[in-house]
């Protein structure tokens, strides 16, 4: 049982791990891989929509991932992608990837080796993701302009539909955590995280949702 008080400060955490980007038309997408295959339905909606020429799917696996994507996240994006409509040639694999620096820099390097050019950058991921994403690629990858995506559930829909609260509010304290502790290490650019964020954080890392934390941080 989750008590009121920490929904509520997960609530706060949500609202601002996202960054409420318009959606417009890029060089190509970055699919970041996770638990999520909601990721890979919203890298296909916006591709049907016209809005890039191209997709990659970027991860490798992960404990949380071995058993629902054993042939890597990236693989089982595309399959979900194809299965929507999207042309397999219009999809690129990178199954490398077992962080978001690495989501990146390997996309990076998948896309110069493909010899295309990147301009603008629609990144997609999950939603209490946005804010950590947008700054890693803004710390690796600051000549591209980036537009952060996810799929446009509220927090109570994202709960029902992950179907494990507690893994969630874990992963965004975890999240929450590498935004104050990656700025120093130069994995991301410096956010201005509000007092009452840290303060909501602070709870929920008392309350014991620390299983996604860094121990040495």
């Amino acid at each position: 049982m989750i008590a009121e008080q920490s929904w509520a400060d997960a609530r706060r955490l949500w609202d601002f791990h996202q960054l409420h980007h318009e959606p417009r038309a890029c060089s190509v997408a970055v699919g970041l891989g996770s638990h999520d295959l909601g990721v890979a339905d919203t890298a296909a909606a916006l591709y049907l929509r016209g809005l890039v020429p191209l997709i990659v799917f970027t991860g490798a696996t992960s404990p949380t991932t071995q058993a629902r994507m054993p042939r890597g996240e990236a693989v089982h994006y595309r399959e979900r992608a194809l299965e929507l409509g999207v042309p397999s040639s219009a999809v690129l694999v990178e199954p490398r990837a077992r962080n978001t620096g690495e989501n990146i820099r390997y996309s990076r390097e998948l896309l110069e080796d493909a010899g295309v050019p990147v301009s603008s950058l629609l990144l997609i991921s999950k939603p209490y993701e946005e804010r950590r994403s947008f700054a890693t690629a803004r710390a690796l990858w600051p000549e591209v302009q980036v537009v952060s995506a996810s799929a446009s559930l509220t927090f109570e829909e994202y709960m029902d539909f992950i179907g494990d609260p507690r893994l969630v509010i874990d992963m965004m304290v975890g999240a929450l955590q590498r935004l104050l502790v990656y700025p120093k290490r130069g994995f991301l650019i410096a956010q201005d995280v509000p007092a009452d964020v840290v303060a909501a954080y602070d709870r929920l890392r008392s309350a014991g949702f620390t299983s996604r934390l860094m121990p040495d941080a």
